[in-house]
């Protein structure tokens, strides 16, 4: 990978990352409401895969137009990652230095959010109870090692769509060949 094709993607991952700590400073300041509804977390979803896109484009054009599915991918994942990791300790700062206890608070609108749509479903009250206790027992959601599985999770999860991505924007350089 060139070096101008590394910055592109590491400054795409810079961006995402202030995007997401703005989002989170947003629903934190807001309202705590905003992290248990499903259009929020999906806000989060598209501004990662759009950036993600954006710096696969950005990191085409630095090639000349051309781009090899591993190098798409590779600017979409060290953006991602990048992101991803100043999201995190954001996060972790503000939930467990800053305002301990909006975690708290947090944990406990998301597990009621949670129970509320099962109960909509007609879950059976044992699976509630259940998901209740496993979701009690995790813990702190914004402790170190729960935000650091979170991680491994999400860089899976947002990998899947990279590589699909990826697979579409590739394009070969026919003088290459």
């Amino acid at each position: 990978m060139k070096t101008s094709f590394k910055s592109s993607a590491v400054n795409y991952g810079l961006y995402l990352g202030i995007t997401l700590i703005l989002l989170t400073g947003i629903g934190y300041a807001v309202s705590l409401d905003l992290f248990t509804e499903i259009w929020f977390g999906l806000l989060f979803l598209f501004v990662v895969v759009i950036i993600g896109i954006i710096s696969i484009a950005k990191s085409k054009k630095l090639l000349g137009g051309f781009i090899s599915f591993k190098d798409a991918f590779s600017s979409y994942f060290l953006t991602l990652l990048v992101g991803v990791l100043i999201s995190a300790a954001f996060s972790i700062i503000l939930f467990n230095f800053i305002d301990p206890e909006a975690s708290v608070e947090l944990q406990e609108k998301i597990i009621n959010s949670q129970v509320e749509r099962l109960e909509s479903y007609n879950v059976p009250s044992e699976v509630i109870n259940e998901t209740v206790e496993q979701m009690e027992a995790k813990g702190n959601m914004y402790s170190v090692s729960n935000v650091l599985q979170s991680i491994v999770w999400q860089l899976a999860g947002f990998s899947i769509v990279g590589l699909i991505v990826a697979a579409i924007m590739k394009k070969r350089n026919p003088d290459a060949e």
